[in-house]
């Protein structure tokens, strides 16, 4: 009989997608070279302006270079892995390896939505308790808020693998997923311990998206009942237009996640491949979509680019005399 007590894996075979013919490999791999490409740029193009632009450094900028600090390293621990393994066929991970990108992309994850939820409570201050906004939300509250929702997921998310870590790995190494996650590295596991981790991490997963989705949930219905309240057509306006880019912010990353959930508990099963690309869209979207939200839909960020283009134009026409 197989011990099941001792790890005998020391790398995963990551698929990818299964079934990809290999003449598609090129085209995916370019694909997903110039998506880690855009994210690259665009979320370093707001994690510079904000950090090195005197003007942007306010409560609620603070918070969008959060967002793109996640977004940019989500993209980082997850895409030249799978843009690897089709670029130059090079499927194999090591049991360690994979174990540390499972750890960034869950702690990312729910870093991503501790910060749509103080995202939520600054958009709910500013409109529902507008007298009180500079009070209590300030760039150095803004700043331990944000950074306690790092230091303390990446502590919590420690015992998360951690506790995958205890599991035997003594059968199957093949990763059906484009990158190492807990749902994907625990179904290999051996042994009878292997339901009690998964409930384990179900219960995490679950305070780190469900409860911040409550509180979000509950700020931006707060929101929308003050507005309807407002007799001044333009200060409505201006609200919700505050308040736009951040509600499709925060469904892109909660939608297709709910969607998904409640299509599995309402027994729709997905191939593999739509599964994936699934995960993969609502995984790297909102990377690939903010950073225009907020270069499009932010006035001061307009200004600010309006500005550049226009002493760009004048310095073109100056030496073309």
């Amino acid at each position: 009989m197989r011990d099941t007590n001792i790890t005998t894996i020391t790398n995963f075979v990551m698929i990818g997608f299964p079934g990809l013919e290999r003449k598609y490999y090129g085209p995916v791999s370019a694909l997903l070279f110039f998506t880690y490409l855009f994210i690259l740029v665009g979320n370093l193009f707001v994690i510079t302006i904000v950090g090195f632009e005197r003007r942007f450094q306010k409560p609620t900028y603070l918070i969008h270079w959060n967002l793109a600090m996640t977004d940019l390293l989500f993209g980082t621990v997850t895409l030249p892995r799978i843009i690897s393994r089709y670029w130059w066929d090079n499927k194999i991970v090591s049991f360690s390896a994979c174990f540390v990108q499972m750890y960034f992309v869950h702690s990312l994850g729910a870093i991503h939505s501790l910060i749509l939820l103080i995202m939520a409570l600054d958009r709910f201050t500013a409109i529902c308790l507008p007298l009180r906004y500079p009070v209590f939300i300030t760039n150095k509250r803004i700043s331990i808020a944000c950074g306690l929702s790092w230091i303390g997921t990446f502590l919590r998310m420690m015992i998360v693998v951690f506790h995958a870590l205890t599991l035997p790995y003594c059968d199957s190494n093949i990763i059906v997923q484009c990158y190492c996650d807990h749902s994907s590295i625990t179904k290999l596991g051996c042994g009878d311990g292997v339901k009690f981790v998964k409930d384990v991490a179900l219960g995490f997963a679950m305070f780190s998206l469900l409860l911040p989705v409550i509180f979000i949930l509950f700020s931006y219905i707060s929101i929308f009942l003050v507005v309807l309240r407002m007799r001044n057509i333009d200060g409505r306006s201006k609200a919700l237009s505050t308040c736009t880019p951040q509600i499709f912010i925060t469904c892109l990353y909660y939608l297709p996640r709910c969607f998904i959930y409640i299509a599995g508990n309402a027994g729709y099963t997905f191939s593999l491949n739509i599964r994936i690309i699934i995960i993969l869209f609502y995984s790297l979207f909102p990377a690939i979509v903010n950073p225009i939200i907020y270069c499009f839909k932010m006035k001061d960020i307009k200004d600010f680019l309006r500005g550049k283009l226009k002493r760009v134009q004048v310095g073109i026409t100056a030496a073309s005399k």
